[in-house]
């Protein structure tokens, strides 16, 4: 893997010149790691001058915190074992307080001599997005008057592309999420609470061998259901309930995103059946549509256009049923799409209430236009590109990406298909599905 890194560095490397820099700041962790290899917490590091590492004038340094509760001995070797193969200077940040960003951004300038040649950084690019005002704010006092500009989430787009390493760990992720889902499928459901499934679902995970940092982001019953991302509660699965689990499985450092919809012990309502086949077709739609080129404002429509059809489902439901002959589609009712990066998805127009509350009325499902409809995936379980209506860009090869629609009716409960694939030409057999578990409407 240590060629990869040098060759995402290099690609770092080209990108900060085409922004008018000399030198980029790294402090995401993610980026730290997909850059280095290095996972310790609090890492940073300091990618300076063009070419490859140890040409003259090319140096990569990397600063870890001194955290003596941890233990040097520990740290050390977490870090001589993410480096082996690479040339890269590590260096520890000591101190009162210990943060390893400032101390490069001091050493930006003479980086490079030690190994040939002096490094110009008159302009160092920083991660804006992930400082916080009184970090950047110790950037630009250590940098030493020295131009600061932004990298503009520079890594976050070179990580969208997958090698096919990093595809392998996404998609054994996958494989562990489904086995995870279908032992629980095996077990008797009725009369356990959401927190007892949700807790079964993370041991089994783990015995399948995912990482430590693998949760279940939500398992919601009866009206719970088709919420996203609720935290599983007390409440009791009861016959004839929707049942919601989404699952966030890693593996080797990579995420993996997969949600299921089953019906428990009992032969599915009308409008359960009617808006099941309705967030299935949406997101038959939003697969069929994941192909290179592909703009991602596209794969939200085509998600969309099918979804705008549930409204008076769910109009009907929130009445107790589905009688003959579709209603008019009450005034600000509007279509439920998946939650957005921050968890909070509001109504149309970016106010109101918040989804899972009522939209008008008591029953009338919260508009979730806002959100996105999927996400990539890989060392976050949500990363660059979104698939939104007002992202811009297209979809390339070997990108994982999740499409996730769902609709949620307040008081009844809803339905929330989510899976993983990775974009590959029409030629190749298009998208590659990743989680196989079954979409059907399972009665459990």
């Amino acid at each position: 893997m240590s060629e990869a890194h040098v060759e995402r560095r290099l690609r770092l490397r080209e990108r900060c010149a085409a922004l008018g820099g000399s030198a980029a700041l790294i402090s995401h962790p993610a980026n730290v790691r997909y850059l280095t290899g290095c996972a310790v917490p609090g890492a940073a590091v300091l990618v300076a001058g063009a070419g490859r590492d140890g040409t003259p004038g090319a140096v990569t340094l990397l600063a870890v915190p001194d955290r003596p509760w941890v233990g040097d001995e520990v740290r050390d070797e977490d870090v001589r074992r993410a480096l082996r193969g690479q040339e890269i200077e590590v260096i520890t940040a000591r101190g009162a307080d210990p943060d390893p960003v400032p101390l490069l951004a001091g050493r930006a300038a003479t980086a490079g001599r030690r190994v040939g040649g002096p490094v110009s950084a008159e302009r160092l690019l920083v991660e804006e997005h992930h400082l916080t005002v009184e970090r950047h704010r110790a950037v630009g006092e250590a940098a030493a008057g020295r131009a600061l500009g932004s990298l503009d989430r520079a890594v976050e787009r070179l990580r969208a592309t997958k090698d096919a390493e990093e595809i392998a760990a996404v998609t054994e992720a996958a494989r562990i999420a489904d086995r995870a889902l279908a032992e629980l499928l095996e077990s008797i459901l009725v009369g356990r609470t959401e927190r007892h499934l949700a807790m079964e679902l993370e041991r089994r995970m783990a015995d399948h061998g995912a990482d430590a940092d693998s949760r279940v982001v939500s398992v919601g019953s009866g009206p719970n259901s088709g919420l996203p991302g609720h935290r599983a509660d007390q409440r009791r699965v009861e016959e004839g309930d929707f049942l919601t689990v989404e699952l966030d499985a890693v593996h080797s450092g990579y995420h993996c995103a997969i949600a299921r919809t089953f019906l428990v012990g009992a032969v599915p309502e009308d409008w359960q059946s009617r808006l099941y086949e309705l967030v299935f077709a949406a997101q038959r739609a939003g697969r069929e549509a994941l192909l290179p080129g592909a703009g991602y404002g596209d794969v939200d429509a085509a998600v969309r256009r099918v979804l705008r059809e549930t409204a008076p489902v769910a109009a009907h439901a929130a009445a107790g049923g589905v009688p003959g002959g579709p209603p008019e589609e009450p005034a600000g009712l509007g279509v439920a799409g998946a939650v957005d990066v921050t968890g909070v998805a509001r109504a149309a127009g970016g106010s109101g209430p918040v989804a899972g509350e009522p939209v008008g009325r008591p029953g009338v499902p919260a508009d979730r236009t806002a959100g996105p409809v999927g996400h990539g995936v890989g060392l976050e379980n949500v990363e660059h590109p979104l698939i939104a209506p007002e992202a811009v860009g297209r979809l390339g090869p070997c990108m994982p990406v999740t499409v996730e629609p769902g609709v949620h009716i307040p008081g009844r409960g809803g339905v929330r298909i989510q899976d993983t694939l990775v974009v590959r030409p029409a030629e190749d057999g298009g998208p590659e599905l990743l989680t196989i578990t079954t979409k059907e409407l399972l009665v459990l």
